[in-house]
C-alpha cells in the first residue's frame, strides 16, 4: 500500500474510482466520506459486517485502505502487517505521538480532527448546582493516572471540558456530521 498520506492522494488522484476502502461500522463509513470529500478523492466505499472483516480485508488486499480504531489496528502495525499512515485526533494516546495527524499528512490546514468519543449526559433542567458536582467528581476521576493509564491501555483518551465547552463541542459535531450523512445519503432507522 502507499507510504503516506501524500502518496495516497496523489495515487487516488491519478486513479479517480479506482482506489477502495472497506468499512464495517457506519463510523468507518463517515470518516472515509468526509475526508475523501475535502482532498477531492474519488474512493470507493466497500461495506463489510463489522470491524474484524473489514481489517481481515485489508490484510488480504480486497481493500486498499481502512479507517479503524488503534487498539485494533495497532498490534498490527507492530508486526509490520499494516502501515498507520496517519492519526484521526491530535489527543491520541502518547504511544501515537510519532503518526501525524491526517489534517498534517494530507496537507490540510482546515480538516478538523475526527474522532469518536463518549460524553456525560444529565437530563435537560437538571439544576446546575448538580451539573457542577457530578463535572468535578468526573474530572477527577478521569485525572487519576491509573484510570488514564488504564484507558490508554484500551485505546481511549480521557478528555475533560466544562459542561459549555462539551455542550458547544455537541452542536458543532451534530452540525457536520449531519451534513455528511446527507452527502453521503445514510439513513438511521
Amino acid at each position: 500500500g502507499p507510504e503516506t498520506v501524500k502518496a495516497l492522494i496523489a495515487r487516488a488522484k491519478a486513479q479517480p474510482g479506482k482506489l477502495n476502502y472497506g468499512a464495517g461500522t457506519i463510523t468507518a463509513q463517515l470518516m472515509g466520506h468526509l475526508f475523501h470529500k475535502a482532498a477531492g478523492l474519488d474512493i470507493v466505499y466497500v461495506p463489510f459486517k463489522g470491524t474484524p472483516e473489514t481489517v481481515n480485508a485489508l490484510l488480504t488486499g480486497r481493500v486498499e485502505l481502512i479507517y479503524a480504531a488503534n487498539q485494533i489496528v495497532a498490534p498490527l502495525g507492530a508486526s509490520g502487517q499494516v502501515r498507520a499512515l496517519a492519526k484521526l485526533d491530535r489527543d491520541a494516546p502518547p504511544s501515537m505521538a510519532a503518526i501525524p495527524t491526517l489534517a498534517e499528512a494530507a496537507g490540510l490546514a482546515d480538516f478538523d480532527d475526527i474522532s469518536v468519543w463518549l460524553g456525560l449526559m444529565a437530563p435537560k433542567g437538571t439544576p446546575p448546582p448538580i451539573i457542577d458536582k457530578i463535572h468535578k467528581e468526573v474530572v477527577k476521576i478521569l485525572s487519576d493516572p491509573a484510570v488514564r493509564e488504564k484507558s490508554e491501555r484500551t485505546g481511549n483518551f480521557p478528555v475533560t471540558s466544562s459542561p459549555e465547552q462539551f455542550s458547544t463541542f455537541i452542536r458543532k459535531e451534530a452540525d457536520r456530521w449531519g451534513k455528511v450523512m446527507k452527502e453521503a445519503a445514510i439513513k438511521i432507522d
